[in-house]
Formats: structure tokens, C-alpha cells, sequence
């Protein structure tokens, strides 16, 4: 039965290894936990799960496993209810829901319900009022009308019902972190967080407790208060946004990922181009004519920034490789010459791609500008930021 839930974990993905199976049959052989469902679903998580973006997916694949696999049981439940459930009703509950379970006798009494109908139905149930089962006012089930009770049986990819059960048996608390969700501010933040350098610098405003500890120490008791300076992300980033034409359907999500990194990164600098740079950018894209020489650019950020091109990297081939291709001016430089000078200048750099990757080998100068940029051409999901965050702390990183 296990090993069927490990399979199904490989094949949707989950980057799980036999080695962590077989701890997992460890710690199950050696009775670490408990013996429910419950249990087993928290247990299999710690033990298999490496990193948040696929705690979503988890769930989604515990639920399809459970719904195929397992029944809910009288044996499966305590005798009494649970120090935890009686805490966690008392404290989420609103009154009028107390009210509801305080008229149909109290937890204790719902539950004990519970077990005895568990031992009596020997067969599936819809509609009516005593069954477990779905579409009812029974306060057992789901997709039912009972102001009060247990929710049983729904799938994680399930919806619908009233929403009214004393206890939802399956969540899907980490939706949002999914790699494959759509992209909000809320979780570019999350995924620029990976670009975090921590280092303290500046005046003391800390206690340093490990320092303070040692000095009493040493002073034979008498306390020495020690402080530090707080650690914060002193990363430098420079965001260079490409504007107009193809770019203005990507509008929205790059508003989101500007706001996301503002939010992220104290030391942030950004200017704007179309299509490609070439010897002037500038700040404010409703002035485009009070323009910053590129030069002047490569000039004032040192080595130390992290420079980030986004755009969709889709025009006419010209416009990169020969002199005087732009559309919007005679160029004395092609626009590859420009990218190589911030290639040389940056070895922290990448280049976000709005559209979908499976697109880019449809356009040459896409094609270009990916070569030009090696493995570092990410496309602007969830997942690419989390790779381009990654290669930013580590350029000889491969993808």
C-alpha cells in the first residue's frame, strides 16, 4: 500500500528518493507518531517533502492516494475526542457555530455518534438525515445542510458542500506556493526571497547573546550586555524593463514582479529600454526623452549589482546584430554589443522572459538573446524566479 503512494509521488514529480521512503517505513515500524490517517499524513510530509513549493502538490497527491486507497473507520477514531479538536473548536468557532454544537449535545456527544454509525452502516448513503454519507442534513458526510459535525470522504480536489462542518478533514494550505500556481505579488516575494545575502553592517542595535553569554562569563557573573549590528539583505539589484510594443500584454505581471522587488530589496535601481538597450535608457517611461547614457549606467553600478533584463526578447532580428536596426532610432552599435558590455561588466545576471517558454523557439531574436545569456534565460513563473534567483547567487549554476 505504501509503496503504491511513493510511486504515485514519482510520478507526479515530487522529487522524492527511495532513501526517504525507507526512513519513512522506519519511522512507521517504529511506531513514531500515531496509527491514524492523520497521522500518517503528518509523518509522510516531514519525512518526504524537501522544500515548500511542492507542499501543495503533497497534498493533492495525499488526497488522490487516500480516496483510492483508505476508508474512515471506527477504529480509526479514539474513544474520546482529542485534547487538540476540543481546542481548535473552541478557539476558530464563531458563536452562533457553538450554538449549533452545544443543540446537538456537545462534542462529546457528536462524536460518540460518530463511532456508533460507523459500526452500523455497512453501505453507501445520499441524502437523509441519520448516514454518513453526502447531500444530507445528516451532521455526518460532506456536500450536506447540517449546521453541525464531521466532514468525511471529500478529495483534496474536490469542492462544493456548505462549508458548515465542525471539522474539514483535508486543507490545502500551501496553494499559493505551488511552482505552478499563477503568479500574484504574494508569491514573487516568496521566490525573490531565495536572493536574500545577509550581512551585518552599520551600528550596533542587536543583542548578541552568544557574546553577551561568554563576557558575563568571563566578568564572573556580572552581566555584560553585547549588541550587533542586525542582519539585513544587502543585496543590489538593477532591473532593466523592456517597454512598449509585444511587451504591453505583460503589463500586469510585470507591475506585480516591480512591486514585489520594491518590497524585497533595499538597494534596488531600476530603467527601462525596448526591445534591447542600446545607448541611452531612462527612468520614467511617460519621459522618455530625459534619457541616462548606458555608459553613464555601466559606470555608477559596480560588479556588486544583480542585474535583471525583463522582457519578452521578441523583435526583428536586425535590431540585435546590425548598426541602425532599431525601430525607434539610427543606432550607431548593434544591440548585441550592448548586451556583451553588460555581460562583462555584470557575471550576476539574468534575463526573465514573460512568455510561456515553450514559445521561444519560435522567434529568432529570441533564440539570440538566449544564447547570448547561456542558462539564464528564465521564463517569468513561479518556477523561473526561483531558478533566476538561484543563478544570481551562483552563475555557474546549470539549468
Amino acid at each position: 500500500m505504501f509503496l503504491t503512494f511513493f510511486l504515485l509521488l514519482r510520478q507526479q514529480a515530487l522529487p522524492v528518493t527511495l532513501s526517504e521512503y525507507l526512513t519513512l517505513l522506519e519511522a512507521l515500524r517504529s511506531d513514531v507518531g500515531g496509527t491514524t490517517i492523520d497521522d500518517f499524513y503528518y509523518l509522510s510530509k516531514t519525512t518526504l517533502v524537501k522544500h515548500e513549493q511542492h507542499l501543495d502538490l503533497f497534498d493533492r497527491v495525499f488526497g488522490e492516494w487516500v480516496s483510492g486507497t483508505s476508508t474512515v473507520t471506527r477504529g480509526a477514531l479514539p474513544e474520546v475526542p482529542p485534547a487538540w479538536l476540543s481546542d481548535a473548536l473552541a478557539q476558530n468557532l464563531t458563536d452562533d457555530e457553538k450554538a449549533a454544537l452545544d443543540a446537538a449535545g456537545g462534542l462529546d456527544t457528536l462524536y460518540a455518534r460518530l463511532r456508533d454509525l460507523l459500526d452500523e452502516q455497512q453501505e453507501r448513503h445520499e441524502g437523509g438525515s441519520k448516514w454518513i454519507g453526502t447531500g444530507g442534513t445528516s451532521p455526518f458526510g460532506n456536500t450536506g445542510y447540517a449546521p453541525e459535525g464531521f466532514k468525511l470522504g471529500q478529495t483534496l480536489t474536490e469542492s462544493g458542500g456548505n462549508r458548515r462542518a465542525t471539522k474539514v478533514w483535508e486543507h490545502r494550505d500551501y496553494k499559493n506556493l505551488d511552482d505552478g500556481v499563477e503568479l500574484n505579488t504574494r508569491n514573487m516575494k516568496m521566490a525573490l526571497r531565495r536572493l536574500r545575502i545577509l550581512t551585518r553592517e552599520g551600528a550596533p542595535d542587536e543583542l548578541d547573546i552568544d557574546e553577551t553569554i561568554a563576557e558575563t562569563s568571563r566578568n564572573g557573573g556580572y552581566l555584560d550586555v553585547k549588541l550587533q549590528p542586525s542582519r539585513q539583505n544587502r543585496v543590489k539589484v538593477l532591473l532593466l524593463f523592456d517597454v512598449g510594443g509585444s511587451m504591453d500584454e505583460h503589463i500586469d505581471l510585470c507591475n506585480q514582479l516591480f512591486s514585489a522587488a520594491r518590497y524585497q530589496f533595499k538597494h534596488l535601481e531600476f530603467l527601462y529600454f525596448h526591445n534591447c538597450v542600446y545607448e541611452t535608457l531612462w527612468k520614467d517611461n511617460t519621459r522618455r526623452r530625459d534619457r541616462i547614457p548606458t555608459w553613464e549606467v555601466l559606470h555608477k553600478y559596480n560588479r556588486e549589482y544583480k542585474v535583471i533584463f525583463v522582457g519578452d526578447a521578441a523583435m526583428a532580428p536586425y535590431e540585435l546584430t546590425q548598426p541602425r536596426g532599431s525601430v525607434e532610432h539610427y543606432n550607431e552599435e548593434a544591440g548585441l554589443v550592448w548586451l556583451d558590455r553588460f555581460k562583462a561588466q555584470y557575471p550576476h545576471l539574468v534575463w526573465l522572459n514573460p512568455t510561456p517558454a515553450g514559445y521561444w523557439s519560435y522567434t529568432n531574436s529570441t533564440n539570440l538573446i538566449r544564447d547570448w545569456a547561456g542558462n539564464r534565460m528564465f521564463p517569468l513563473t513561479l518556477g523561473g524566479l526561483g531558478q533566476a534567483m538561484k543563478s544570481l547567487k551562483n552563475p555557474k549554476v546549470t539549468f
